[in-house]
């Protein structure tokens, strides 16, 4: 940083938000503020360092970066004939990005503490820098908040990939098995014709073939200990009727409901010889179906979870407000974020009383409401014996949504600020501080509120909505 010869009103006047004040004010500002100068790459202001200063750049510019870590993001810039800093009516008190001098610069510095006397000098020049800070905030605001939607996006887009995975690859595994079966096939067909070339046994045989309908209740299941008896005993069995792999088949057979009785019974119809090919053949139909059905299965997974992401992301309707069910919302964006439940091993409670009216609202914006809130009870829970309770109740003309965590909680100190905009108790690059506060913003824009309280081991987040009225 260096001293220059002192400024006139003339190169003040070039600053955008200085041009055509009167000569006096001009004047004032003169001899109040001061002038520095600094070197390309200069730092101009320390991240975490007092916001003492209203800035406007004279010449060059100051390039502002994010700090995380050893890393330095670029975050904004102030041209030329811009002001930046703190002004009139600002809230900031610390500066949270580190300021450097794009090129030589030169600055016009005035001190927060003479915004008084400024005010009274020009009212005018106030409303001015006001008006820069509104406009500012409302661009940081809207930053910020498609920060932390692309940041949401990220953690969910994550969470999908890992729900989706295990349905594909489920499918992958069965349609490999699957092509193994079909190669199988023909072989063990052409033996068992060569084997047993009565038509009429060959019929009473592969009937056993044919998918046995569910039981009505249907039948307990074996205990492993149980199963893996069943399972030898079978193998023994087959292995009696000459059946050299009878320790793989007997699962296969099992599942189909077949016993050693029944097996028997129709095994009575082929030859001796045949037989070992006829079970190898009835086990390879079975593994058949069943492979098919977990296709189905897997197949079915992957719609629910497209289905899950058109409701949470609201992809097939229009933007407006309409008539929406609570519960569904919250289920969907459960469904989305099931991976990171599953990572915490979180216990999770749905108490959803009978009959939630409901209301009139915006799916994507309260499944962002939604997302904010167990997002956070998810972050604050332990890795283990975490639970987070959900609960949905009508009273009076209000949806009440209950969430509660048994994290730690929200410090006393921390909890008036919970809902101020850039308030955030996360580690640097971790959270924006703005999720509370756009929560809080959606809410209202529904005619609702957002309630907080915690206490260590409780913390509940409720949410008011108005029941839907019907349109006159």
């Amino acid at each position: 940083m260096t001293s220059s010869p002192a400024l006139t009103t003339a190169e003040l006047a070039t600053i955008t938000a200085f041009a055509g004040l009167p000569d006096e004010t001009l004047a004032w500002l003169l001899a109040h503020g001061e002038q520095r100068e600094f070197a390309a790459d200069e730092t101009i202001a320390e991240a975490g360092s007092t916001a003492d200063f209203l800035m406007a750049v004279l010449h060059g510019g100051i390039q502002f970066y994010a700090l995380q870590g050893s890393q330095r993001t670029p975050v904004f810039r102030a041209e030329t004939g811009q002001v930046s800093g703190v002004l009139p009516y600002s809230r900031l008190r610390e500066i949270k990005n580190q300021g450097v001098a794009a090129g030589d610069t030169q600055l016009y510095l005035l001190h927060r503490d003479l915004f008084p006397a400024l005010e009274h000098v020009s009212p005018d020049l106030t409303q001015r820098l006001v008006a820069i800070m509104n406009d500012r905030s409302r661009d940081q605001v809207r930053g910020q908040e498609r920060d932390d939607k692309l940041r949401a996006l990220g953690k969910l887009s994550a969470g999908l990939a890992h729900e989706l995975n295990n349905p594909a690859a489920a499918i992958a595994r069965a349609a490999h098995a699957l092509a193994e079966r079909a190669a199988t096939q023909p072989h063990l067909l052409s033996q068992l014709l060569e084997l047993s070339p009565n038509p009429a046994s060959l019929c009473a045989f592969a009937a056993l073939a044919a998918p046995i309908p569910p039981a009505d209740p249907p039948a307990p299941r074996r205990s492993p200990l149980e199963q893996s008896e069943r399972e030898d005993e079978l193998a023994d069995w087959l292995t009696e009727q000459g059946v050299a792999d009878g320790y793989r088949l007997a699962p296969g057979l099992l599942e189909m409901g077949l016993t050693e009785k029944t097996l028997a019974s129709a095994a009575e119809v082929l030859p001796l010889a045949a037989r070992p090919v006829a079970f190898a053949w009835l086990e390879s139909q079975q593994t058949t179906l069943q492979l098919i059905r977990e296709v189905q299965e897997a197949g079915s997974r992957i719609s629910k979870l497209v289905a899950d992401v058109k409701t949470y992301s609201h992809m097939d309707r229009d933007s407006g407000f309409e008539l929406l069910d609570v519960t569904a919302g919250l289920d969907s964006t459960l469904n989305m974020l099931g991976f990171q439940l599953r990572q915490k091993n979180v216990h999770l409670v749905r108490d959803y009383a009978p009959d939630v009216p409901q209301v009139r609202g915006q799916v994507s914006s309260l499944n962002q409401v939604w997302t904010n809130l167990l997002d956070n009870a998810i972050d604050a829970l332990p890795e283990h014996g975490g639970e987070i309770k959900l609960s949905v109740r009508r009273e009076a003309d209000f949806v009440r949504v209950f969430l509660i965590d048994n994290g730690a909680g929200i410090p006393p100190a921390v909890l008036p600020h919970i809902f101020e905009p850039f308030y955030t108790t996360k580690q640097a690059g971790a959270g924006s501080g703005l999720g509370l506060d756009i929560a809080q913003r959606i809410i209202r824009q529904h005619d609702g509120r957002l309630e907080v309280s915690s206490q260590p081991g409780r913390t509940e987040f409720c949410t008011w909505l108005p029941v839907a009225m019907p349109l006159a």
